[in-house]
C-alpha cells in the first residue's frame, strides 16, 4: 500500500495544473516517502486530461459527472494509500509542506486530518491581509467548535491530509455537498472519531481567481454561512456555485 496518495481534482484546469503537479512531485522527490497522484479529469472540456498524462507518474481518473466531492470520491476509491492528501488544481504546496504532514501523522496516532490555510498569490497585499484576518476569525470558531462544543472541526478544501481509514469509517464524501461546505461535513464527521487539526504550519500557495470574480466580502460571507449550515444543520447553504474557470 502506498504510504500517501494525491487526489487532484480537475475541470477545465489546463492553465494551472502543470504547475501544481510538479510541486507536488518535487515535494515527494524531496521525502523521499512512497507516494502516488491522482488527476481525476473531471467532465473536462480542454486539454486537462491529455496534460494530466504527460506527466509519466501521474495517474489519470475520468469522472464525467461534474463536481468536486464527485471529483474527490473518484480518486478516493483509486487510491491505494493510508493518507488522503486533496490538492486543488490551482493549488501549490509549499516546500517542507509533505514532511511537515508525514512528521504530525507519525506523532499522533489520533489524527485522522490536517489542514492549513492558503495564501493567495495573485491578489493585492490589501486582500491577502484581509483574507489572513478571515482565517484567524475561523481558527477561533475552530477552537470553540472543536475543544468546547464538540460539533466539528475545520478543514480547507484543497488543502488538507486525511487517514484512508478514516474516511472510510466514516463513509467517504457526503453526496449532499457538491462544492461550499464540503470541507466543513467532512471535518465535523470526522471530528466524530479522531482529531482533525487546522494550522497555519501547513500553508499551501493558491490562485485568488474566485475571489477577483465574486468579491472579498461576498465570497467571506458565503463560506461562513456555509460553515455554520454545514456545522450545525449537516447541508449546504449555497447548492450552486460561480465557474470562475474562463
Amino acid at each position: 500500500m502506498m504510504l500517501i496518495s494525491f487526489v487532484v481534482p480537475a475541470y477545465n484546469e489546463e492553465k494551472h495544473l502543470a504547475r501544481t503537479l510538479s510541486a507536488i512531485i518535487a515535494e515527494i522527490q524531496r521525502s523521499g516517502c512512497a507516494a502516488e497522484v491522482i488527476v481525476v479529469n473531471n467532465a473536462s472540456t480542454d486539454g486537462t486530461g491529455a496534460l494530466a498524462a504527460s506527466f509519466p507518474d501521474v495517474i489519470v481518473v475520468d469522472e464525467p459527472v461534474k463536481g468536486l466531492v464527485q471529483a474527490r470520491r473518484a480518486g478516493f476509491l483509486r487510491a491505494t494509500g493510508a493518507l488522503i492528501a486533496n490538492v486543488d488544481a490551482d493549488t501549490i504546496v509549499t516546500e517542507g509542506w509533505l514532511a511537515h504532514v508525514l512528521q504530525q501523522f507519525e506523532c499522533h496516532p489520533d489524527l485522522v486530518a490536517l489542514s492549513g490555510p492558503y495564501i493567495y498569490y495573485d491578489v493585492s497585499k490589501s486582500t491577502r491581509i484581509a483574507v489572513r484576518a478571515f482565517y484567524v476569525l475561523g481558527y477561533g470558531f475552530y477552537v470553540l467548535n472543536r475543544f468546547v462544543l464538540g460539533v466539528g472541526s475545520m478543514l480547507q478544501g484543497g488543502n488538507f491530509v486525511v487517514r484512508r481509514a478514516a474516511l472510510e469509517q466514516i463513509g467517504g464524501y457526503n453526496p449532499v455537498f457538491s462544492f461550499y461546505g464540503e470541507d466543513t461535513d467532512l471535518a465535523r464527521r470526522l471530528n466524530a472519531i479522531g482529531a482533525v487539526k487546522f494550522t497555519f504550519r501547513l500553508p499551501a500557495l493558491s490562485s485568488g481567481r474566485r475571489l477577483l470574480e465574486e468579491g472579498l466580502l461576498r465570497i467571506g460571507l458565503r463560506y461562513a454561512l456555509n460553515f455554520v449550515w454545514a456545522t450545525f444543520r449537516h447541508r449546504p447553504f449555497t447548492a450552486e456555485w460561480i465557474d470562475v474557470r474562463h
